[in-house]
Parts: C-alpha cells; structure tokens; sequence
C-alpha cells in the first residue's frame, strides 16, 4: 500500500535514515524502476549495472528507511527478495516542537503620539510636509497636529508614551523588547557631539544609550525633498530588551532589572518614557525619528513575546 510520511526535526532517527537512503544516485536508480513495476534484486542489478552484492546492499537501505518493502518468492534456486515501492509522498517540516512557534504582539506608536513631556533648549517638531508649531517653543508639543510628526528633538526632557498591557493580565510574558531611531541634538548636525539617552519603563530606568553623534553630513535615506541639509538626518536603531534574567540594550545585558521588576500589569498601560536624565555626563539631547523620516522606515515599536 503507498502511504504518505509526514516529518519533523523531532524524528531525527528516521529523519537520517531517509536522508541516507536518498543521498545515493543508484538507490534513486532503483526507485525510479521500482516506480514502474516490482523487480527482485537480481533484475535490479542488471537493470542498474552493478553487481547483485551491491544492489542487495542497495535494497537493504532503502527497506530500513521505509522506502520500499521486501517480500521473499520462489525462484530457479530457493527463495528470491521481490521490491517494491511502498513510499508515495515524503513531507519534511523543519520545525520542532522543542521551540515552538511563539506568541507575539508588536504595537506600533507614531512618535507624535506621546502622552507626556518635559523639553526644554532646542525643540521642535515636524511632519513630512514642514514644520508643526514654532521652532524651539516647548509649548509647540501640545499642538494637536503633533500626531502627524515624523520627527521630534529637543536638548533637555523627554516624551513619554503609553503602550496597552491588557494581555498581560491572561499570557505569561517571556521578553519584551523596545525600539525606536535616535540619535543626540545640536542646533544643526554635528559628529562630534555625544548624548546619554535613557529609557524608562514605568517609571523605572531600564538603561541608557550612549549615542556618539547628532548624525549628518548624508541626506538620510526616507527624508522629504524640502529637509534642510545641515538638519539632523538619520540616527541609529536602538533596542532595549527586558527578559526574565535581566535588561539588555542593542543585545548586551545592561542591568539585572528583569520582566517582573517594571510592575508592567499595576496600571492600565505600560508607560514608556526616553529622555536625558539630568545627571547624565553628556547633556546631548534627542532627536527621535518616525517612519518617514531618518533610515529605517519605522516608528516606535513595543514588541512582547509569550509563552
């Protein structure tokens, strides 16, 4: 009877004898003839051009993998090995059940779309079609068509927004991670202008990114036309992960402050905050980038993982 075999990485044993039955040009051979009608293991030998030793070799393989079965017939001189193919369809998924596949939420934030700020000394915001209130005037960022901002920077401060945690209180959380396109601020690009950026998760200090550069001197890549040259251009992709045994930034462990240490179910949001700390050895501000605007075309991403 032809039967169908369904795998995964988890049949490893039976995974490796297929492999090797099928790794040989001649034993491919014989399937081909076996695919047509039965042969007992003297025909296949002449059929195949080897010796009869070496295709009942052959046969024994490709029977211990399940590929074909063996039944014992008369013949001129006792009892002869008849094959046949018993294998129609092979199906291998690389996949195991040993890693799953996992449980993710990815919410994205427009960076306009902050709940709260403080900023102060250089500040401004702007859309794709030009600049959102008046340069360098705080109050600016309460102007209601903040939303459609794909760029913000200030020297002192922060914004602070608010990610939904409602699945939280039915998933068991493994990881979350943060990111966003930052980079420091001076009144126009300067590369030798240092910035402490930190993140805060619910009022708690997950860690700081020690960026090196207001980064210019190269239109960045998704800027509109009408951006100004000597302007802030581009930043870099900035990832902060909190797991079960610690925070990490841009995948290097920063702190021991693990998933259960930001009270990321107390309140009825996640409150995510970037800023410069006021005791930060480099007072370089911010500028942080939305998806029209900078290299990597995204906004401000909160991504959880669960079990």
């Amino acid at each position: 009877m032809i039967q169908t075999i369904k795998m995964n990485l988890d049949d490893g044993e039976h995974l490796a004898l297929l492999a090797k039955a099928l790794s040989s040009e001649v034993r491919i051979e014989i399937l081909k003839y076996l695919r047509q009608k039965e042969y007992n293991v003297n025909e296949l030998a002449e059929a195949v051009g080897i010796p009869a030793s070496s295709a009942a070799a052959h046969v024994k393989v490709l029977e211990e993998a399940g590929v074909i079965k063996t039944t014992l017939a008369p013949g001129v001189r006792g009892s002869m090995k008849v094959c046949s193919i018993c294998l129609d369809h092979l199906y291998v998924e690389l996949r195991s059940s040993i890693n799953p596949v996992q449980d993710v939420e990815i919410f994205k934030m427009p960076v306009g779309s902050y709940t709260d700020y403080q900023v102060g000394g250089t500040c401004g915001l702007c859309g794709t079609k030009g600049p959102i209130g008046v340069e360098d005037a705080p109050r600016s960022f309460y102007d209601p068509e903040r939303f459609e901002a794909q760029i913000l920077w200030f020297q002192s401060g922060y914004v602070e927004y608010r990610f939904p945690n409602q699945s939280l209180l039915k998933k068991k959380l493994l990881s979350m991670e943060f990111s966003c396109e930052i980079c420091s601020e001076d009144h126009e690009y300067n590369l030798e202008w240092p910035s402490d950026i930190s993140l805060w998760i619910n009022g708690k200090m997950a860690g700081t990114f020690e960026c090196s550069s207001d980064f210019g001197g190269r239109r960045g890549k998704l800027n509109p036309d009408w951006w100004p040259d000597k302007n802030t251009q581009y930043g870099l992709l900035t990832k902060w992960t909190v797991k079960k045994d610690g925070t990490y930034l841009n995948g290097k462990k920063i702190n021991q402050n693990a998933i259960g240490d930001y009270d990321l179910i107390e309140k009825e949001y996640i409150a995510i905050r970037l800023g410069i700390e006021e005791t930060a050895q480099h007072q370089g501000g911010m500028n942080l980038f939305g998806e029209n605007f900078g290299d990597y075309g995204q906004n401000l991403i909160l991504t959880m993982t669960f079990e």
